[in-house]
């Protein structure tokens, strides 16, 4: 029987991996992830300007509005000096004694930007913001606020109030963050913020890994059943055979699938560092890494880590095998699309709450449904990471997943038993609970 098993599952596996649509679709990820991870580079090579420098010039009629202004934008855009050295756009802001008209000339066909400075008796300030095209939106509201902010330090400067009281009033406010609930800490509330940002994207992947591996079950068992290959597999092996066979093929294939996808982001990256792109890792991704690790998350990784994946691979299973049982009773694709809509329903459940948990604080429908089997491999790592469950809640979710896989694979081996050589569709929600009930 084991050999049987094991021939089912590498001619599975094989048939997957050499047909023409996995290459195809492999070779357009490949190239579509490596794409996106360096559009910048691929816009600059075909003459783009993603990140060409905007040089802001700066007329000041004022002859006091330059330096408070430019101390104002480089505060708003935090603005690093070393950015430039890492080919990172940078709008860097300098005063210009040229007239206004040969700065509209030499500005012509380029980014850059124009802020001509007046004196005004009623508002203290006024300016002009011209440029050649559009200016990017950001920017925009960048220099908009710098400008306000330039006409309140002006306003405060030339009026009759004392230099000391003056550098009170322009000085950033002391704020201290005070939680009364002592169960509760500031790491945790920033915590809540970083799952509605960065939650969302690491499970978006296992998500769509899930609604992959229902679709290729379905999809494989009524292929075999459609061409009538499925009487030829059951006189030679067991049900039981053909069903475990399905589900290790389909979630080996899956897994390695995913592995080839971190593999190909890898590849991109490897690539955007050696063509000189700039580098995400330490710029973006790098701010998050130190967000998360300020919040006190780390700490918590070494048991976050293990019980996300228990709860992941028994939630592969446990779809896998809920697909494998439904497909059984249809007797084509578009049957299967109308059974599996439940189990996408289910899933969409699940990564809409996970994304949401951070709003249900203290709910304890929010916490029962941590323990609901296919929400729970969502939801219940989500609730962990944010504290709203412990470790003993996501144990308590590890063991009703296994129990509900056991009852599952019982009563379902029975469903699929009679149900792959059942070409009709007649009363199928009815002969799958009388097959259920056969002993």
């Amino acid at each position: 029987m084991m050999r049987k098993f094991m021939f089912l599952v590498n001619y599975g596996l094989k048939k997957k991996l050499k047909s023409k649509a996995f290459i195809i679709s492999n070779i357009v990820l490949v190239v579509l992830l490596i794409t996106v991870i360096n559009i910048d580079s691929i816009i600059n090579f075909f003459g783009g300007d993603f990140n060409e420098n905007v040089n802001i010039y700066v007329i000041d009629n004022t002859n006091e509005s330059f330096e408070t202004f430019k101390n104002n934008y480089e505060t708003i855009n935090i603005f690093d000096e070393n950015s430039e050295e890492n080919n990172e756009k940078v709008n860097i802001a300098l005063i210009s004694d040229k007239t206004l008209d040969i700065l509209k000339k030499e500005i012509e066909n380029k980014s850059d930007i124009i802020i001509e400075f007046k004196n005004d008796d009623i508002n203290y300030l006024s300016a002009s913001v011209i440029s050649d095209g559009y200016i990017d939106m950001l920017t925009y509201q960048s220099i908009v606020q710098s400008i306000n902010n330039t006409k309140y330090s002006l306003a405060l400067k030339n009026s009759d109030i004392d230099i000391n009281e003056l550098n009170q009033i322009s000085k950033a406010p002391v704020i201290e963050r005070i939680i009364l609930d002592e169960g509760k800490n500031t790491e945790e509330e920033n915590m809540n913020t970083i799952m509605t940002v960065v939650f969302p994207t690491l499970i978006l992947p296992f998500f769509m890994l899930i609604l992959l591996l229902v679709q290729l079950i379905g999809g494989e068992i009524n292929e075999e059943k459609t061409t009538r290959s499925m009487e030829v597999i059951i006189s030679n092996v067991s049900a039981k055979v053909h069903l475990f066979s399905k589900l290790v093929t389909n979630n080996l294939f899956v897994i390695f699938q995913a592995v080839l996808v971190f593999i190909y982001g890898a590849i991109g990256l490897f690539i955007r560092n050696i063509t000189g792109g700039a580098n995400i890792i330490t710029g973006e991704i790098g701010s998050v890494l130190s967000t998360i690790s300020n919040s006190g998350l780390i700490e918590k990784l070494f048991y976050i880590v293990p019980i996300t994946i228990i709860l992941m691979i028994l939630s592969f299973i446990a779809y896998s095998l809920l697909a494998s049982v439904l497909a059984s009773m249809t007797v084509n694709v578009e049957d299967y699309q109308q059974v599996q809509t439940p189990i996408i329903i289910i899933c969409l459940i699940s990564y809409y709450l996970s994304v949401m948990a951070g709003m249900f604080e203290g709910s304890i429908f929010i916490k029962f449904l941590s323990y609901v089997p296919l929400i729970s491999c969502l939801l219940s790592p989500a609730l962990l990471i944010i504290g709203q469950i412990g470790i003993i809640d996501s144990f308590i979710s590890i063991v009703i997943m296994f129990i509900f896989i056991y009852f599952l694979s019982k009563y379902g081996l029975r469903i699929y038993k009679i149900g792959i050589l059942n070409y009709s569709t007649d009363k199928m929600w009815k002969k799958m609970f009388k097959a259920a009930k056969k002993s």
